[in-house]
């Protein structure tokens, strides 16, 4: 196991553990977050925990092109049921994720320390989020940190059916001239719906290092 100290710097992804684990340790200062995201890797612990720091093996990512839109969703999106605002509400978006019950899931990551550490990066224009609206409320949203070519998705929340993933699917429509790639980090069968697969964390790192500065 490797303890990280008060140095901003982290080992090659490559000496992750079969589980994915790379460090422990440090701590959540934008500058150290920023790396961690510019080299693969990202924080994942439970509260109480020490921090956690992850490179899984696959990697869990979506290509733009390769995005799924059901026909449900496009009925819904044609509708314009929701409405689609980025970056206005980025706290409330990050506290509604930590605050949606999910199944099998006891508790939630995205603790106190987290929340002030990406809000911390949304003031640098570094993370963002997107909210959907419905009828004036704030109905689902996403946010994640923005490495330019490659979007990092952290978590999303839904509190009305297919809040998120309309929301989802406006924001990689949008943007599928900026990013390259976007990030899901983990296996997730609702992202596979959408198109995303599991590619090679070497294959991870050498997109990484051909798109991000």
């Amino acid at each position: 196991m490797i303890w990280l100290t008060n140095e901003i710097k982290f080992p090659d992804i490559s000496e992750a553990d079969k589980n994915g684990l790379l460090a422990i340790g440090g701590d959540l200062s934008p500058e150290r977050l920023l790396l961690s995201y510019r080299s693969g890797i990202f924080p994942w612990y439970n509260s109480g925990e020490i921090i956690q720091w992850w490179s899984p093996d696959p990697r869990f990512v979506l290509f733009p092109s390769d995005l799924k839109i059901s026909k449900s969703t496009r009925k819904i999106l044609n509708k314009k049921l929701f409405h689609f605002t980025e970056d206005q509400c980025f706290r409330e978006v990050i506290l509604q994720c930590s605050a949606i019950q999910r199944p099998g899931q006891e508790g939630t990551w995205i603790t106190h320390e987290m929340i002030d550490a990406y809000c911390a990066l949304h003031e640098k224009k570094l993370a963002k989020s997107v909210e959907v609206w419905k009828d004036g409320e704030l109905v689902g949203g996403f946010y994640g940190i923005d490495l330019k070519s490659i979007f990092c998705g952290e978590s999303m929340f839904s509190k009305v059916s297919n809040a998120s993933k309309c929301g989802f699917t406006y924001f990689v429509k949008k943007y599928s001239y900026k990013y390259k790639l976007i990030d899901c980090q983990i296996y997730s069968s609702y992202l596979e719906q959408l198109g995303a697969v599991g590619i090679s964390r070497e294959k991870f790192k050498e997109f990484l290092t051909q798109n991000v500065p």
